[in-house]
């Protein structure tokens, strides 16, 4: 799976027939450039290290996120690692791929692209939700691109999805998000927003008024995009599909592949991945650390971004932080 492709890169800014006129959001100390490849287009946000030579590191965002996801860990590992984050395949600033394929194993190819392109690799690997089965396949199939892995509530197959989780699994079915789409069109984006909120937050209430109006502007942008429900759905399905995959190819299977050190972080309110997964979790990813937040949602490096930046620290610092 490895690649020559050379990248070419450029500033993010200009919109185009293919890109939304809407700027993305860029916080202080971020860049954004766009990496080309054949048949795909991925916007990388980066946040350089402190000081030059210091090892590579890579985000990768959730179901309906982007790489902003990361923007309140990655200053505070920027004196440990070099930060990019990639925004997938029709997720943030990213355009859709080519060939239509939003499946895990096709975001994983995207990665492993992107990495083999900028020769970027090994990295210090952090994924979230479905970023974090996009990451467990990139581990377990180039062991070489992973230095060590880092998962926040990663999207691995459960037996008995809870209830909250069931949105996401009727999006993937045919139809769905189109009538979806059309039942909701009166709604606001701080209202989709609010809802986006309460599903994958612990406490909604730690978001600040700033990071509410970010996120509303976020989504206004990203319901301008034509392309904005089908990549949704796709992408759902996607995580349906690799629920449903048995053999070598099971995310369980291949996460008992993953060689790199691994720390799994789950939150005790999360709503889409539940927090007893986090014992099976442990268990499977050889020689793993848990970090377990009670208070948490879904996504804990936005929530207690310091605490699970702590406990990344003492994984990159065992393995090859510089």
């Amino acid at each position: 799976m490895s690649s020559t492709e050379l990248p070419e890169t450029r500033t993010a800014a200009a919109p185009s027939a293919s890109r939304p006129a809407r700027a993305v959001r860029v916080a202080d100390g971020e860049e954004l450039r766009s990496v080309s490849l054949p048949g795909l287009t991925l916007t990388v946000r980066a946040r350089p290290g402190v000081e030059p030579g210091l090892p590579p590191a890579l985000y990768v965002h959730g179901l309906g996120g982007s790489s902003q996801n990361w923007s309140a860990l990655m200053p505070l590992l920027a004196d440990l690692v070099d930060g990019e984050a990639v925004d997938l395949p029709g997720f943030g600033d990213s355009a859709p791929p080519d060939d239509g394929n939003y499946s895990v194993t096709g975001h994983a190819r995207a990665v492993i692209r992107l990495l083999d392109s900028t020769g970027r690799g090994p990295v210090h690997l952090f994924g979230n939700s479905l970023g974090g089965a996009v990451a467990t396949r990139v581990a377990a199939a180039r062991p070489d691109l992973v230095r060590t892995l880092t998962l926040v509530s990663p999207a691995l197959p459960e037996l008995r999805a809870q209830r909250t989780a069931w949105p996401t699994v009727l999006l993937a079915v045919p139809g769905v998000a189109s009538v979806f789409a059309r039942l909701t069109k009166d709604w606001t984006a701080e209202q989709r927003v609010r809802g986006v909120l309460s599903l994958c937050y612990g406490d909604p209430g730690r978001v600040t008024d700033e990071g509410l109006r970010h996120a509303v502007e976020e989504m206004e942008r990203r319901l301008e995009l034509p392309y904005f429900w089908d990549v949704m759905a796709r992408s759902s399905r996607g995580i349906v599909d690799a629920y449903t995959l048995g053999g070598q190819h099971g995310l369980w299977r291949q996460a008992e592949r993953v060689l790199a050190p691994t720390l799994l972080v789950y939150g005790g309110r999360d709503q889409l991945v539940s927090y007893r997964m986090a014992r099976k979790a442990a268990a499977t990813f050889r020689g793993s650390r848990l970090l377990t937040l009670p208070e948490a949602g879904h996504v804990a490096m936005m929530e207690y971004p310091e605490t699970v930046a702590q406990a990344a620290r003492g994984l990159i610092a065992d393995h090859g932080g510089s």
